[in-house]
């Protein structure tokens, strides 16, 4: 495909790094001179020097010839208009913007960007994307991550293994046998920074991390039997007023008045302002990396600390003292670093990627196929994808037994209606069923032909 992408920060740099290694056709749009050649430096992408909605730097990017375009510059405004523009002139037939402005989408104004009103096809909010990372997390205590599909009916959730599992050095077949009304399933092991699908007969070990695929409704206690009984917390102190983090405390406000929420914000102005869009959460001006102000924060009862500043390093030495002082959990996110290498090497419970969120949305417009939902996991070593098949696939009606599938691929499960169905060999996939399974990085594109939709089908 060819892609455009307006804006060479974070977002669009962590995009256009995705899809250009997906042997996609690149192009990145910024005013910044310095960024773009930085990008087309270090990524197999073109750069060109200009402003994203103008009409001559986007013939100038091949917008004629372009399938979509990604608006993901700092300003709402300029992304809007660069789909629009990108319609009305070029016809690029997808158009996504990055909005960021909490007033664009307030729920008293849901139908702004309907196919009534704009040109953009799809709107992406990290911010809000983020925020509703961190409260899945926290409303699944002992999962460093979770990623929910089909309408929420399955979540795909990280979970480390610690010496006193119950189920380690156990067969993965004995699991099932062990516990056959348990709708979840291990689709991914990660040891020694290697990710891997397992089969049958492989065993988890005391530090592994493993992805694990279950019925929503069950995930407790998914988590109960790899050895995380962890409560949800009541307890939660937030660094950082941003966006995210007032989305996060209002949330966590919302669903439960006796959850104690605390916000530390460096800015006295910037706390003074969301101080006044609470009703129970308390605002304390300070910085996060001074011990003192964590200590009247309430540190040492506090159950989980999320620093979600606008800066990473602050966000992992906030986090690593916050745990030196007391707190049980601790979540930071990390917007620039690759979180991998400090997930094995730092004692931080739980990383936040935004760009994995971003990408994962942008993903699902370019995977070809019925492909529903993406989420990629290590950056990038393998997905979690959920896909629908239609009739015209040649996974429909035969056992999976018989279905030669790739060996980096693991069907985790199946959404039939309203069924969630872990499946074993004897299963047989139907017409409309929402399947969801990893695949490693090499065996993406052939999952894309098993649920590809031929010309028969029109």
């Amino acid at each position: 495909m060819k892609i455009i992408i307006c804006g060479a920060g974070q977002v669009g740099t962590g995009i256009a790094e995705r899809l250009s290694e997906e042997d996609n056709d690149v192009t990145v749009i910024d005013r910044s001179a310095e960024l773009v050649a930085s990008i087309s430096d270090t990524l197999d992408v073109q750069g060109v020097v200009g402003h994203g909605s103008h009409p001559d730097i986007l013939e100038q990017a091949g917008a004629a010839e372009a399938d979509m375009i990604i608006a993901a510059t700092f300003a709402d405004e300029v992304n809007m208009m660069a789909c629009e523009v990108a319609n009305a002139i070029f016809n690029i037939p997808t158009k996504i913007a990055r909005v960021r402005a909490q007033s664009y989408l307030a729920p008293e104004y849901l139908g702004l960007f309907s196919k009534e009103n704009t040109a953009i096809d799809v709107v992406i909010s990290p911010e809000i994307a983020v925020g509703d990372m961190v409260l899945r997390r926290l409303a699944l205590p002992g999962a460093f991550e979770a990623i929910y599909f089909a309408e929420n009916r399955v979540v795909a959730m990280g979970i480390t293994l610690l010496e006193d599992c119950p189920v380690v050095n156990t067969p993965l077949t004995q699991l099932t046998e062990l516990f056959p009304d348990l709708n979840a399933v291990v689709v991914a092991i990660l040891r020694d920074g290697e990710l891997s699908v397992p089969h049958g007969s492989d065993q988890m070990l005391p530090g592994d991390s493993v992805y694990v695929i279950a019925d929503r409704n069950q995930a407790q206690r998914a988590l109960g039997l790899f050895g995380h009984e962890e409560q949800q917390a009541k307890r939660v102190l937030v660094a950082g007023g941003g966006n995210i983090g007032v989305y996060v405390a209002q949330s966590l406000e919302a669903r439960d008045a006796n959850m104690q929420v605390r916000v530390i914000e460096a800015k006295r102005q910037r706390a003074e302002e969301i101080a006044e869009s609470f009703e129970r959460t308390i605002v304390l001006n300070g910085n996060c990396l001074d011990q003192k102000i964590l200590h009247e924060a309430g540190i040492r009862r506090c159950q989980v600390f999320v620093s979600l500043t606008n800066d990473d390093k602050v966000n992992i030495l906030s986090g690593l003292l916050a745990k030196q002082e007391g707190a049980e959990q601790v979540m930071s996110l990390v917007s620039a670093m690759k979180v991998s290498p400090l997930r094995a090497s730092t004692n931080i419970d739980s990383f936040i990627d935004p760009r994995s969120v971003t990408v994962s949305t942008i993903l699902q417009h370019v995977r070809r196929g019925r492909i529903r939902g993406v989420h990629p996991l290590q950056d990038g070593e393998a997905e979690i994808i959920e896909a629908e098949a239609l009739e015209t696939s040649p996974l429909i009606g035969t056992p999976l037994r018989e279905i030669e599938m790739p060996a980096g691929v693991r069907i985790g499960a199946i959404v039939r209606d309203e069924n969630v169905i872990i499946p074993d060999g004897n299963t047989a996939i139907k017409p409309h069923d929402h399947v969801i399974l990893i695949a490693l990085r090499e065996d993406v594109k052939q999952i894309q032909q098993l649920f590809r939709v031929s010309l028969e089908y029109f």
